[in-house]
């Protein structure tokens, strides 16, 4: 399959060892990865024809598949090719890059057991998803803090990526009733976890804090407390307060499908001038730059993955 029989500027998919464009990707209902959401995950942001921290993406995916019990057939290298022959077929340059490893059903005569279920490896690129409309992006989001609790880590471990979003979700819709445009969802005992798909950073008398447990470790939020070190600006990975959130002069969100997103508002009350305040802006400018300037980027050989994807 190449990008001239296959146009798939709309995205390309990758499933178990098949090449496709997205729109014709489908897995069998009958799967536990999809009626049990037995599943792990990693997103890669491709900006400018370039993976930003693509090989510390794949060490998370492998270790999640490890927490989760996954063994695909694929290696950590067929893997990057998998990617790269994704966007190679697609020919996108602003992308968003999806992996997944599912869980399938036994085989005939196996028992009904996860342990038995085969596992498969699925992957695609889209064109880069904005998790902003225009306009929020130019006055900032406002963010809740919602009465639905973050699933406990003893029950699903938050740092290896799962679809286990039912909390998540329900915080969202709980945004959504309250006219806010994310929901922030606190621990069992009270602290600040993350949000949908991004971890938060509280700056509150210059002093910059995030949360220690509870949460994805993300690989845009480990990008973030490197650039404060470069910035020589202290940072705390400790327990927030949810009294520290609310009061914040400013927060922001880290997230692979969008970098550094600062907020305006938490539950109504108007931070900075309804504005990003100082430090967000300082953080999200120099985000930008290093990445325009190659920091952490993979370049996409889209030739070399065509040829591969081909063969």
């Amino acid at each position: 399959m190449t990008q001239a029989s296959a146009p798939t500027a709309t995205g390309t998919a990758y499933i178990d060892g098949r090449y496709m464009p997205v729109a014709e990707a489908a897995i069998p209902i009958t799967d536990w990865g999809y009626h049990c959401s037995d599943v792990t995950y990693d997103v890669v942001g491709v900006w400018q024809g370039k993976n930003f921290r693509l090989d510390d993406h794949i060490r998370r995916f492998r270790a999640s598949m490890n927490a989760f019990r996954f063994q695909p057939r694929e290696t950590d290298e067929n893997i990057k090719v998998i990617l790269h022959c994704c966007l190679a077929l697609s020919g996108l340059r602003d992308a968003y890059v999806a992996m997944d490893c599912l869980r399938g059903r036994p085989p005939a005569g196996a028992r009904y057991h996860p342990a038995y279920d085969r596992n498969y490896i699925t992957a695609f690129a889209v064109p880069w998803i904005s998790l902003l409309q225009p306009d929020v992006m130019a006055r900032r989001a406002h963010l809740v803090v919602a009465e639905t609790v973050r699933i406990p880590s003893k029950s699903v471990d938050p740092t290896a990526k799962n679809f286990d979003w039912a909390d998540l979700t329900q915080g969202q819709f709980e945004a959504h009733d309250r006219s806010a445009d994310f929901c922030v969802l606190l621990a069992e005992d009270s602290t600040v976890a993350e949000g949908p798909g991004f971890n938060i950073f509280v700056v509150s008398d210059r002093r910059i804090s995030t949360p220690v447990s509870g949460v994805l470790e993300g690989i845009t939020r480990r990008s973030v407390i490197e650039l404060f070190g470069d910035l020589g600006l202290p940072i705390e990975v400790r327990p927030v307060p949810v009294a520290e959130l609310r009061g914040a002069d400013e927060i922001f969100r880290s997230i692979a499908a969008g970098g550094v997103m600062p907020a305006a508002r938490i539950d109504g009350r108007i931070m900075s001038n309804d504005r990003p305040g100082p430090i967000s802006r300082q953080v999200h400018d120099t985000f930008w730059s290093r990445r325009a300037e190659g920091w952490h980027a993979t370049p996409v050989d889209y030739a070399a993955a065509e040829t591969a994807a081909a063969s």
